[in-house]
């Protein structure tokens, strides 16, 4: 039975892709068999493992709409162990059609059941927000995985998604569990990045992975060249963090001890603090 992690933020730009991508094949590498969704209309995490967005046919959304049987829209990489479901633009339509539906929160949950014997991870990308598609990855989750860029107003915003995760765990899956924040785009040349990295360490002791994810121009250059970065230039520093993270997630996955999800009042604080 396969352990479905969600890479989720509704911020953009924080490394959920890079991270989605990454993580998957590297965990790949480890001997694991991993299936990576791309369930962000986007359709960058496609792009990103080499499969063209024109060819990526049925996808998704041809999957939720019940076009096809989840297995039809599962392709190979020339990764080893590494497959993919992609997604385009007209995922976006899937939102509106499924907020129609009764239990549509469960959609891509029971979309990847059929999938679960067959890999050891699942590894879902959301969308930047906190849509339907974004509740979806939440609901099918056994696990989540919060990245964080050490960049300025990096913990904005993320009250509202705990809040959501918090109302997720309540009503619609409550077994979920955040596996960690991870610190991304990390740049040892300034002090800011340092500082918001303790500024994470204070706020989520327990939560927050001991990998960073460096800021590098091989790690930005990957996804135009349809590779994870252990592919791309194996001996790079980003390559090394992602293959740490991969072992280090393993490790948690052993030892799982989840923190209380903060309250309101808590996140406000750490949100005024962040002001």
């Amino acid at each position: 039975m396969g352990t479905t992690i969600s890479i989720v933020n509704q911020k953009g730009g924080v490394g959920k892709t890079t991270t989605a991508i990454n993580l998957s094949a590297c965990l790949a590498e480890l001997g694991k068999r991993v299936l990576l969704v791309d369930a962000d209309p986007q359709g960058n995490a496609t792009s990103g493992i080499g499969i063209p967005r024109q060819a990526a046919r049925p996808q998704l959304y041809d999957v939720l709409a019940g076009f096809v049987e989840p297995r039809a829209a599962v392709k190979h990489t020339r990764f080893t162990r590494l497959d993919v479901i992609p997604s385009d633009i007209d995922l976006a339509g899937a939102e509106i059609e499924l907020s129609q539906l009764e239990e549509r929160e469960f959609m891509i949950q029971r979309a990847l059941q059929p999938l679960i014997i067959d890999y050891d991870f699942i590894v879902l990308d959301a969308p930047p927000s906190l849509g339907l598609l974004t509740v979806n990855c939440l609901t099918a989750a056994h696990y989540i995985l919060i990245p964080i860029q050490c960049e300025y107003y990096a913990l904005e915003g993320l009250g509202n998604l705990l809040s959501t995760i918090r109302k997720v765990r309540m009503s619609l899956n409550p077994s979920v569990l955040v596996l960690g924040i991870l610190r991304t785009m990390y740049d040892t040349r300034t002090n800011l990045a340092s500082q918001v990295s303790e500024e994470v360490e204070k706020h989520f002791p327990h939560w927050v992975l001991r990998t960073i994810i460096p800021r590098t121009v091989r790690l930005s250059e990957a996804p135009s060249h349809g590779m994870p970065i252990i592919y791309y230039d194996s001996r790079n520093v980003a390559a090394a963090a992602y293959r740490q993270l991969a072992q280090e997630v393993l490790e948690r996955l052993g030892e799982v001890n989840e923190a209380p999800l903060p309250s309101k009042n808590e996140m406000k604080q750490e949100e005024d603090t962040n002001h």
